[in-house]
Order: structure tokens, then C-alpha cells, then sequence
């Protein structure tokens, strides 16, 4: 080892380099000659996951859609998902990538200050358009083919679930676009104009892309309280209004048509209705350049491929498509059907990460064998999928409740049931979402934090599923509505849901499950029965162990299915066995130890301790 002395470092005179050697040479004639190699990046290299057939790797998939779908129409549809799963780890990917590394952007005027007014976006994102029509991922649930024999709607959003996280983020404005066409067809407008014909075309040439544009300034799910818009009728056109109002989240801004809430403005006495009340739906046209201003394009943590602009709308022509007032309840059925899709971006999230996090851990080797090989690692992974199974069980019964529904066949209980199962399958998969991804990036070690590897967007874009269409909160508050609005009725159908799969469930090694998911089942619905007020402080407890509870019945259910597999049951068994389902507060009863209000004075001094105005010196830029 060379080592010198500072008056030794002072007395060197020359260095010679020579073809791998360095000679030192001093007065004292101190020569140390050390091996050296030139530098070299090294022969090691990092082989990256790969994606899977999207359909034939998520073999999940597949068993419920054989369990849920008569035989035939899982056979005519089989070999359809299969190859649209191949295309989504393929084409399809490397469309979506290029989206997320071409994002929109915003182009006011050219350079000669020609007025341009518009979203530029890539050719990629554009080609994912004419794919969304051609393999239908709308038309597949208006279209009722026959031969899917009436689970149209449940295929077509597992296709969705397919495609949604390659899609770069194009799985929005379908979510969208289907909402739309669900509005105008249960409001009785299917033959009124173009709209609906084009939303659900499956020609490139003609189909629709619908945006939502129901956020103002004010709130986002206040939208009561928050809508400002303005609606003047046109005198000359029966249901034809002029709309003036600022829209400040405007997802896929460069739709074709967009849905909007604003408040018809009396025209014999200038005046609005406040509240829900004064709501109204409309239909508008974007390609208004004259009457529709785009004043910015938001700078998101994700979801970057997506144009999301701020919205000036200067006397745009639209046409009043609900009755005067009711707007908020000509929603609804849009609501459900983007909630849906939020869930399908979630869950199939979550199965994107777990895809190629255990593809990985048979290409990484660490501390001398492949990650697969250690125990804890394999069984991190095996969380995550309980998770996703969880989130999965309950997005497939929303599509096969969903599918009786528009099929005319549900029962009461059913429809019920549904109610129910919408905000508690967004609220449970967007939460559930952003805890699973972000687990599986460490199973990446650094490369899951490097943007180059495509890895972190799939966290960054899943950060808005639970905010997306109503928070956690909103949503855990709007299962007490459902609660309250059917007095009763959507908690019925609940306890009767779960009792069906308790009696069909005859399995002996399942008993214990079953033994479990009972108790879980009581605990709740006593707790509703005996504190119902208390049920607003703790909605989000409420809603979390309804959700786990529904999963557990529906992963058992699953389970006791005569060609469930050994992984079938392991999940209702972990879930149901091993997992506290109900939070503390549900169980203990610890909110009753307190009255009401103190425990909220309790939650109130844990918050704002410290917190004083005096202290506030500057806002966030």
C-alpha cells in the first residue's frame, strides 16, 4: 500500500504512467509500482422485468370470469381478452410510455400571435383513441351483444381493467366517456342527436371522447355549494343556454363533448337558485374556439399524460339535458360508472406491480440466490396479492350487479346491494392502491425510485385514484347516505349477501372462515344498530370493515367454487383468518367511552396543538 508523508508528497518530482502500471518516483528513490486495470463500467448488468400477457398471467381473472359468466360466453370472449392482453404488454405499453414521456401542453397562439386556443398532444396518445374504438372498450356495454348473455358490462370492464395501466392514462377519459353515455342513455337521449352514437362507436372516424367538467373554484365534491356557472337561455332555441362560468378541474380537456353542472339564470327575474336545487345538466361541444378559453393546463404529481386544464367558459352554447334543477341527480349514474373505473385503475394497478415484482424475483439475485428464494421477500409479496384479491373481489361484483342492472334483471336486494358496493369499492381500492404500489416499488430496491425504469409513475399516477370522484371521507360519508336514503335496506341486503355465501359454503376446511366472517358480519351491524350516533365519526371505520367484510364473503365465495385452486382458498383463508377486518373503534367500543364531544375536543387538541395564526408567515408557492 503506497502511503506518503507530506514532506514526502512535497519531494515528488515526476510520475510515470505505463500500459496498466504507475511508477512513483522521489529523491529518496521510494518506487512503489501498483497493479492497476483501466476503469471499467464492469460486465454486470441488471436484467429488467418483463410484462406478462396481461389476460393468460392474471389467472385470477380468469377463474372468476369462468365462475361468474355461463360457459359459453366465457368462450367467446376468452381468446378476444387474450389477445388484447398481449397487445397491452406490447403496443399498447410502448404507446403509453410514449405519452408519459410526451405529455400535452398547452398552445395559445403561433408565432405570428395567431390565436391557437388548444391542447397539443403526442401521436401516441391520439392512436390510443382509435385503439379504445376498435376494441370497444365503450361500445362493449351499450352493444349487449348477445353472446355475452347479459355480463356485457362486466366484460367490458375487465378488458378496461386490462388495458388501464398501459393505457398512459388514455383509461381516463373513457372513464369518462362512459359515464356520459350512460347518462344520456338512461335520461331517455340515446336517438337524440350524434352524442351517443359516436360515445359507444367502435369506428376511429366517429367516436367521442367525452370530458366532465363539474369542479369550479369553490369545492370539489361540494359541487352545491361550489358551482358558479351560469346558464342564459337562448331565446330562439327550446333547451339551448349560454354558459359563462370558470371550470377549474377539467380532465381530457381535448374531448369532443364534456357534462356540465351550472345554474339556469331565471330570465324574468335574473335571479339563481343556491344549493342543489339550482343545478342543471348540460351537454356541450368543445370545438367552441370563440366561446371556450383554455387559461392553463395543471402541473400534477401524475397522471401527466392526461391534458387536466383550468377552463374559461365565455357564453359556450349548451343544451339543458336534465330537468331544470336536477342536475346532482342526473349525475348519479355517471358517478357510478367513473367510480368503477376508478376502481378498475386501482386494482389493476395493483396487479401491475405484483406482475412484474415477482417476475423481478426470478431475475435479481441478492446475498447469493434469486429474491424468490428468500422467505420474507416471497412473503411481502404475498401480502400485496391478499391486498389486490381483496380490491379485485369486490370490483368483479360491482361489474356482475352492474351487468344485471343493465340487463333488467336485478332483484331488489341486488340493486340494493350495488348502492352500497359503488363508494365502498372506490373508497377501499384507491386507499388500498397507493399502500400496495408503493410497496412494491421497494421490491425494486433503488431502481423502483428511478424514473428511466418506468417504474415510480405507476405510484405517482395511482396517488389520484383515492382522491379522484370523491375522497375517502366523502365517500365513506355517502355510504351513511345510502344507509339513511333506504333506511336500512342497503345494510339488509349486506347481511343477506354475505348469508348467501355462508349456506352455500360446504366446504369442512372452510369452516372456520365461515365461522369468522360471521362474527365480522354481527359485530358491524350491531354496531350500526346500537350507535347510530356515533356513525359519523366514525364512517371511515364503518366503511373500511363493511368493505374488508364484503371482500372476505366474496374471497370465500370464490374459494368454495368447485375449481378454485389451492391459492383460492389460501386468500379467504389469510383474509378472513388472519387479518383484523374491524377497526378498534367498531369492536371496543372506546368512541362510547367518551361522550361524543369530548372525544372530538380530544381529536381537536391532538391536531392543532401548537397551531396559532400569529405564527403564519408566508403561503405556499
Amino acid at each position: 500500500m503506497l502511503s506518503l508523508v507530506p514532506n514526502k508528497i512535497a519531494s515528488l518530482v515526476s510520475y510515470k504512467l505505463h500500459t496498466r502500471c504507475i511508477s512513483f518516483t522521489s529523491f529518496n528513490n521510494y518506487n512503489t509500482h501498483i497493479p492497476f486495470s483501466k476503469a471499467k463500467e464492469g460486465n454486470f448488468i441488471q436484467d429488467a422485468p418483463h410484462l406478462e400477457n396481461s389476460f393468460e398471467g392474471d389467472t385470477l381473472l380468469q377463474r372468476n370470469l369462468q365462475r361468474i359468466l355461463p360457459a359459453e360466453a366465457y368462450s367467446n370472449v376468452k381468446d378476444e381478452l387474450s389477445t388484447f392482453g398481449a397487445r397491452v404488454a406490447t403496443d399498447i405499453y410502448k404507446l403509453g410510455r410514449e405519452c408519459e414521456l410526451s405529455p400535452p401542453y398547452l398552445k395559445l397562439q403561433d408565432a405570428w400571435a395567431n390565436p391557437q386556443n388548444k391542447v397539443v398532444t403526442c401521436e401516441s396518445w391520439k392512436e390510443l383513441k382509435r385503439i379504445s374504438a376498435r376494441e370497444g372498450l365503450i361500445a362493449l356495454a351499450y352493444e349487449r351483444d348477445p353472446k355475452h348473455q347479459g355480463f356485457s358490462r362486466l366484460i367490458q370492464m375487465s378488458k378496461n381493467y386490462l388495458f388501464a395501466p398501459s393505457s398512459g392514462l388514455y383509461s381516463c377519459p373513457l372513464a369518462m366517456t362512459d359515464g356520459a353515455a350512460k347518462t344520456l342513455e338512461v335520461s331517455g337521449l340515446k336517438d337524440h342527436g350524434e352524442s351517443f352514437k359516436n360515445l359507444t362507436s367502435r369506428d376511429p372516424e366517429k367516436f367521442w371522447t367525452s370530458g366532465q367538467w363539474m369542479t369550479e373554484k369553490r369545492g370539489g365534491s361540494d359541487v352545491a355549494g361550489g358551482t358558479e356557472t351560469l346558464a342564459i337561455q337562448d331565446p330562439n332555441k327550446e333547451n339551448m343556454y349560454k354558459l359563462y362560468g370558470y371550470k377549474f378541474f377539467s380532465s381530457a380537456t381535448d374531448a369532443d363533448i364534456a357534462l356540465t353542472l351550472a345554474r339556469v339564470v331565471d330570465p324574468a327575474t335574473g335571479k339563481i337558485t343556491s344549493g342543489t336545487k339550482g343545478l342543471s345538466l348540460f351537454l356541450v361541444y368543445v370545438d367552441q374556439p370563440s366561446n371556450l378559453h383554455l387559461m392553463r393546463l395543471k402541473q400534477k404529481l401524475g397522471t401527466k399524460q392526461l391534458p387536466t386544464g383550468e377552463l374559461l367558459l365565455d357564453g359556450m352554447t349548451a343544451e339543458l339535458i336534465s330537468p331544470p334543477g336536477r342536475g346532482v341527480a342526473s349525475i348519479s349514474q355517471m358517478l357510478n360508472i367513473t367510480r368503477l373505473h376508478n376502481a378498475s385503475a386501482s386494482v389493476s394497478a395493483m396487479r401491475r406491480i405484483i406482475s412484474l415484482a415477482r417476475d423481478y424475483s426470478n431475475r435479481r439475485v441478492a446475498f447469493g440466490k434469486l429474491i424468490r428464494n428468500h422467505p420474507l421477500h416471497v412473503r411481502t409479496l404475498a401480502d400485496m396479492e391478499l391486498e389486490c384479491r381483496a380490491g379485485f373481489s369486490l370490483f368483479m361484483e360491482a361489474g356482475r350487479l352492474l351487468s344485471l342492472e343493465e340487463n333488467g334483471t336485478p332483484t331488489i336486494e341486488q340493486q340494493q346491494l350495488l348502492r352500497l358496493l359503488l363508494p365502498l369499492l372506490k373508497l377501499y381500492t384507491g386507499k388500498q392502491c397507493m399502500k400496495v404500489v408503493s410497496e412494491g416499488l421497494e421490491s425494486f430496491g433503488g431502481q423502483g425510485y428511478m424514473e428511466d425504469t418506468g417504474i415510480p409513475v405507476i405510484l405517482r399516477d395511482a396517488q389520484v385514484t383515492p382522491i379522484w370522484e370523491g375522497t375517502t371521507n366523502i365517500l365513506s360519508l355517502d355510504v351513511l347516505r345510502a344507509l339513511a336514503k333506504s333506511e336500512g335496506q342497503v345494510l339488509v341486503a349486506f347481511h343477506q349477501r354475505i348469508q348467501g355465501v355462508l349456506d352455500s359454503t360446504t366446504n369442512p376446511s372452510l369452516a372456520e372462515c365461515c365461522t369468522q366472517l360471521e362474527k365480522y358480519r354481527s359485530q358491524l351491524i350491531s354496531f350500526a344498530q346500537k350507535n347510530p350516533d356515533q356513525l359519523e365519526y366514525v364512517a371511515r371505520d364503518f366503511a373500511f370493515g363493511l368493505a374488508r367484510t364484503l371482500a372476505g364473503a366474496l374471497l370465500l365465495e370464490h374459494a368454495s367454487w368447485g375449481r378454485a385452486v389451492d391459492s383460492d382458498r389460501a386468500a379467504a383463508e389469510r383474509w378472513l383468518g388472519q387479518r383484523d377486518l374491524l377497526a378498534q373503534s367498531l369492536v371496543s367500543g372506546q368512541t362510547a367511552s367518551h361522550s361524543s364531544l369530548s372525544v372530538q375536543q380530544l381529536d381537536e387538541a391532538l391536531v392543532f396543538d401548537g397551531y396559532d395564526q400569529k405564527n403564519l408567515l408566508s403561503p405556499l408557492f
